[in-house]
């Protein structure tokens, strides 16, 4: 999946507002056709999805647009697919996986109309969101259910499905969830999925907390924020883009390790620090990283 510092919740059947999301700034919308969508008018909201995929990908707009479609307990999943699975759209936003049966089982369903309907085989890409007790127990198995599978999120929002069905009460601090978000991360990794996002931040105005909310995540190894308030774009972008200290550093440090190697060195000091290959793979990954940001900016 591309770094994204952003993705920025719209409410689908709501076509306008995804222009807005566009305004932002973020890297990539995900049009919702669940929670943000009233149980009314969910059937319809699927061809104002599909309409605003169509109007977007045809103006050329920046940031990919995912969908967030509804879980297929509520009998409405395939019908989504049917109406979303299109040119434009990069991937979807899954919502109440609980096993990588379901994984399995969407894969096929989404080969199947990339096929008939004469798109590349395997773009389409999978976000899982981990609401449920049951998904959070095999996460790394759902990890590694899809090659589609392309990033991992959960364990975080007060009051929504996760913390429900776990009997977590949310603090700022967020001890009572690090041991999931932890190995949410951990089965990212363990399955090459380098871009693991954390979301969602429902205090609009307190962009502090949002901010250390970022950064305590950042640091655990995730590489983006799910967002659901434009506000809160410039906040994931300052923090998940590697600033030009640091960036700068690290291309120091591989000028130096590449002329120790170049005098037969493997290993070398570099102000002060003792560095080898496992320093330089490490630097290669945060320039590769801020290359990509600005070449997606």
């Amino acid at each position: 999946m591309k770094p994204y510092r952003s993705m920025l919740f719209v409410p689908g059947h709501k076509s306008a507002w995804a222009d807005k999301g566009i305004a932002s700034g973020a890297d990539a919308i995900i049009l919702d056709l669940e929670d943000s969508v009233p149980p009314a008018e969910k059937v319809e909201a699927r061809a104002t999805v599909a309409g605003t995929i169509d109007r977007l990908t045809a103006e050329g707009i920046r940031p990919d647009l995912w969908v967030r479609c509804n879980p297929d307990e509520t009998g409405l999943l395939n019908g989504d697919l049917e109406a979303v699975i299109r040119p434009g759209l990069t991937g979807l936003f899954l919502a109440k996986v609980y096993d990588a049966a379901d994984i399995a089982a969407l894969d096929a369903v989404i080969t199947h109309i990339e096929r008939r309907d004469g798109l590349e085989i395997g773009k389409i890409q999978l976000l899982v969101s981990y609401e449920t007790p049951t998904s959070m127990a095999r996460c790394e198995e759902i990890a590694a259910a899809s090659p589609r599978v392309a990033s991992l999120l959960g364990a975080t929002g007060p009051d929504a499905d996760a913390g429900r069905s776990l009997g977590i009460e949310f603090t700022p601090e967020g001890l009572e969830t690090l041991y999931l978000r932890s190995r949410l991360v951990l089965a990212a990794a363990s399955n090459g999925l380098s871009h693991p996002v954390v979301g969602v931040w429902q205090d609009i105005k307190n962009l502090d907390g949002l901010r250390t909310f970022c950064l305590d995540n950042r640091r655990l190894g995730y590489r983006g924020l799910v967002v659901i308030h434009p506000s809160h774009v410039a906040v994931a972008h300052e923090v998940f883009t590697p600033d030009e200290k640091t960036v700068a550093y690290y291309r120091r440090l591989l000028a130096a390790y590449h002329e120790a190697e170049a005098a037969g060195s493997s290993a070398a000091t570099f102000e002060g620090q003792h560095i080898d290959i496992a320093h330089v793979k490490t630097a290669e990954g945060i320039i590769a990283l801020a290359d990509s940001v600005a070449a997606n900016a």
